[in-house]
């Protein structure tokens, strides 16, 4: 199981580096400089660590706040990657499985937001680090994006980690910063991913079924069942069916 839960997340990277990363607006030195500002200002007031990764150029700006001690990441200061490599090696697989899936969610939400409002969600969410030792740690992520002037592709992400001060609902909560509402981040937000035509057209292909028969069984044309096939592959951003089965099971689409 272990291997398996090792696998997904594999995949699960790679697919949030290709939602990411394949953007085509680029950010500047200036900007970049900008957001590690930021993010330096939060880590020293608030003690978190921070992370700004670059979507551009794939790569990773880590300031150690005071929780860096607790956790050995004093010396952390780059990747070259978007991922934090050395603080996912501190959760469980499963752990890792969950956080991406909950980071898949959260992009797929705010692609049915206004573009003018997509900088008013984050994403926060509970982790449980294992330190050398056996130790165990209560960790508060949260996950910011920061857009192009039209709001339409990521520059940059910020992630905070810090100390569990309070506890909340669910694994993974969708935060408004303007007005404070919030919404657990479960199988109940997928209906922002795919309609439920298209994950019914989805688990029937799953199930082995031809178009043809898909069709017969939902009352529908054979285009119609097409149409919905291209448009499942072009939402979930993967070249054919059968990587649409999978993401779509990480995510309990299907």
């Amino acid at each position: 199981m272990a291997k398996n839960n090792h696998l997904s997340t594999i995949k699960n990277r790679k697919k949030l580096d290709s939602l990411l990363l394949s953007r085509d607006s680029a950010g500047d030195d200036s900007r970049f400089s900008e957001a590690i500002g930021y993010a330096q200002a939060i880590a020293n007031v608030e003690n978190v660590i921070a992370v700004v990764s670059d979507m551009s150029k794939g790569r990773s700006r880590i300031i150690a706040g005071g929780f860096a001690s607790m956790l050995g990441l004093e010396d952390y200061i780059h990747e070259d990657s978007i991922w934090e490599n050395r603080i996912f090696s501190m959760m469980s697989q499963e752990e890792q499985e969950l956080k991406i899936i909950a980071e898949l969610r959260f992009f797929h939400f705010l692609r049915h937001v206004p573009k003018m409002k997509r900088s008013d969600f984050c994403l926060i969410g509970k982790l449980r680090f294992c330190l050398p030792g056996g130790k165990r740690v209560n960790v508060l992520h949260r996950m910011y994006y920061i857009y192009d002037d039209e709001k339409e592709n990521v520059l940059y992400a910020i992630c905070l980690y810090g100390p569990l001060p309070f506890d909340f609902t669910g694994k993974s909560l969708i935060v408004n910063m303007l007005t404070g509402t919030t919404e657990e981040l479960t199988s109940s937000t997928n209906n922002t991913v795919l309609s439920k035509r298209e994950c019914q057209v989805l688990s029937l292909i799953d199930e082995g079924l031809t178009s043809v028969e898909i069709a017969d069984r939902l009352i529908i044309s054979r285009h119609t069942v097409n149409r919905h096939r291209q448009e499942i592959l072009a939402k979930l951003q993967v070249k054919n069916s059968i990587e649409a089965c999978r993401l779509a099971k990480s995510m309990e689409l299907i």
